[in-house]
C-alpha cells in the first residue's frame, strides 16, 4: 500500500522548515504491536516554532494525526492518509521539576516525569510510573494506573492549534472525563506542568517500586500488546467481563487475548493490524451477549484497512 507522493509540495510551500518529512513510510516499527500500514507523511518537527510553522502553512484540507510511542494505538493495514506528526524527544523530551512543579515536553515518557519527580521529592506522581506511553497521549487521553489519573496532577497544559498558534490550558479547561479530554482534537499538545507534593523520598519510592510490581507480576508487559484494550464500564472491571465471556486467550490470526490479563491483545508474531482489531471486536461481541455490556475501546485505532 502506497499514497501520492505529496511531500514536494509540502516542502515547495514550507521553504523555511527544519523538520523531517518522509513519504509513505511505514508506522509498524514506531507502534507496540509492531502492525499497520504507512503513512502518507511523516513529519517530525524539529522544534515546537517548527511546529507552529509547518502546521500554519499546512493546507487545512490535510487530515493530521499525532503518535508518541504507539503504546495504546493500532495503525489499521491500510496505511494513514495525510500527515501523521511524531514529537521526538530530542525536541519534546525534557522533563525538569522546580518547586512543587514539573514540567515536561509531551514526547517524554510518562515514566521519566515519574522519575524527576521521584528525585525531587515530590509525591503524587508515582502512578506515571506504570503507564508506558507519553504525557501527550496521557494529556488527550487522561491517562491513569494504580488509583491515579493526570487530571490529578495537571496544571497546565501547551499546545499548537491548526493555524499554529500556541494555547494554554488550565485543568478545568481540558474538560478531563474518564480515558478522554474535551480539548478540541486537532490541537497538538506540545508541554505540560504537573504538581506534586513534598513528601519522604522512602515512601514515593516504595510507591513506585509497588506500581511496578503490579505491571510485571499482572501485564503481559514483555509481549508486543496495546496495554489495556477496553475502557473499564462503571461498576465493572472490562477484564473480568471479557474473562466472563469466556475470551481469555481467543485468537484471530496472529492475534489472542492475554492469558496472563484478558484486558490486553497481544501479537503472538504474525498478526495483522485486522486481526487484532477483529479480536478486539469479537471480544466486544462476546461481552455484549454475555453481559448486555457495550465495551469501549480505549486503544485509538487510525488508518485505512487494507483493500
Amino acid at each position: 500500500m502506497s499514497f501520492p507522493d505529496i511531500t514536494p509540495a509540502l516542502k515547495a510551500a514550507m521553504p523555511e522548515l527544519r523538520g523531517r518529512l518522509l513519504a509513505n513510510e511505514s508506522l509498524a516499527p514506531l507502534t507496540w504491536f509492531r502492525v499497520g500500514g504507512p503513512a502518507q507523511v511523516l513529519f517530525t518537527p524539529a522544534d515546537a516554532d517548527d511546529l507552529a510553522y509547518f502546521l500554519k502553512h499546512l493546507s487545512a484540507d490535510l487530515p493530521v494525526y499525532v503518535i508518541g510511542v504507539g503504546s495504546n494505538m493500532i495503525v489499521r493495514d491500510g496505511g494513514v492518509p495525510g500527515v501523521v506528526i511524531r514529537l521526538a524527544p530530542r525536541a519534546f523530551g525534557e522533563v525538569k521539576a522546580e518547586g512543587e512543579i514539573v514540567a515536561a515536553g509531551t514526547a517524554a515518557l510518562d515514566k521519566r516525569v515519574a522519575e524527576v519527580a521521584a528525585s525531587a521529592n515530590l509525591a503524587g506522581l508515582e502512578f506515571l510510573f506504570g503507564i508506558p506511553g507519553t504525557v501527550g497521549g496521557a494529556l488527550r487521553m487522561n491517562a491513569g494506573a494504580n488509583g491515579g489519573e493526570t487530571r490529578d496532577i495537571l496544571v497546565e497544559a501547551t499546545a499548537i492549534d491548526r493555524q499554529g498558534e500556541t494555547h494554554r490550558f488550565t485543568n478545568p479547561e481540558m474538560k478531563f472525563t474518564y480515558r478522554a479530554s474535551g480539548a478540541d482534537p486537532s490541537l497538538i499538545f506540545t508541554g505540560a506542568r504537573f504538581r506534586g507534593t513534598p513528601s519522604a523520598p522512602e515512601a514515593i519510592r516504595a510507591r513506585m517500586a509497588e506500581v511496578q510490581a503490579h505491571r510485571e507480576t499482572a501485564q503481559p508487559i514483555r509481549e508486543k500488546t496495546g496495554g489495556s484494550t477496553f475502557k473499564n464500564p462503571p461498576g465493572h472491571s472490562a477484564w473480568k467481563l471479557v474473562d466472563a465471556a469466556g475470551c481469555r486467550g481467543l485468537k484471530v490470526g496472529g492475534a489472542q487475548v492475554s492469558e496472563m490479563h484478558c484486558n490486553f491483545l497481544i501479537n503472538t508474531g504474525s498478526a495483522s493490524a485486522d486481526d487484532i482489531e477483529t479480536l478486539g471486536e469479537t471480544v466486544r461481541e462476546r461481552v455484549k451477549a454475555t453481559s448486555g455490556i457495550e465495551l469501549q475501546w480505549e486503544i485509538k485505532r487510525i488508518g485505512l484497512k487494507a483493500s
